[in-house]
């Protein structure tokens, strides 16, 4: 059974960091590739960039629960929720960098 998760390709798991804007603060989000796959076609689903997307997400739960105390945690968890909703993730390679 676990050679189904060990035997994953490593890319998918290879950290990627991108620089956005979240409420008018650079910053910089560091995150699995197979996270940020699954926030591009969140994004993209809702006719946003994966930035705006994560900014507007940002906003939301500050005004719901205020500052998040992991944010990069809060993301893989919307990925899981997305997941579970049954939104299919398309099939499309991990882009290398």
């Amino acid at each position: 059974m676990c050679r189904m998760f060990a035997g994953q390709d490593p890319e998918r798991y290879e950290l990627e960091t991108r620089r956005m804007r979240l409420n008018g603060q650079s910053t910089s989000i560091r995150l699995e590739k197979s996270f940020w796959h699954i926030l591009d076609e969140i994004a993209g689903n809702e006719d946003l960039t994966s930035p705006a997307f994560v900014s507007k997400l940002h906003s939301e739960v500050l005004e719901l629960h205020g500052e998040p105390k992991n944010f990069t945690s809060l993301l893989r968890c919307a990925c899981l929720v997305y997941l579970e909703s049954g939104s299919p993730v398309r099939d499309a390679p991990i882009a290398a960098e």
